[in-house]
């Protein structure tokens, strides 16, 4: 069986690899023309009920100097799924920033670091 041609997203990241299935969708970062720029987060995949959509919540620490702790914050993104990358909710997965694609969307997701299982 090829390959699907894919594009060079000028991505390095250890463990991402181009997805094995192909698309026509103009808006994926391997068969189309979005562009990834800006930030690279991983995160854990929440929900997967909107269309093309995931929504993916990233744990981070913050230092608290007052009390010279580190407090455990959360945040939500909602991230473009294209339809050759399968997800399924609590795979940890890498998303990249891109130019707004709709009112609260502005990441895509580049592809899946661990199956079933949190940020590794």
């Amino acid at each position: 069986m090829a390959r699907a041609r894919t594009r060079d997203v000028g991505i390095r990241y250890p463990g991402l690899k181009p997805p094995e299935k192909a698309c026509d969708d103009p808006k994926c970062p391997w068969h189309g023309h979005l562009k990834v720029r800006g930030g690279l987060l991983e995160g854990v995949v929440v929900k997967t009920k909107m269309k093309k959509v995931v929504v993916v919540e990233r744990n981070y620490l913050i230092y608290d100097r007052k009390y010279m702790r580190y407090e455990r914050r959360r945040s939500k993104i909602h991230a473009y799924l294209p339809p050759c990358i399968d997800v399924e909710p609590g795979d940890a997965v890498l998303i990249g920033e891109t130019r707004p694609l709709a009112k609260s969307v502005a990441w895509v997701v580049l592809g899946v670091i661990k199956k079933g299982g949190g940020v590794a």
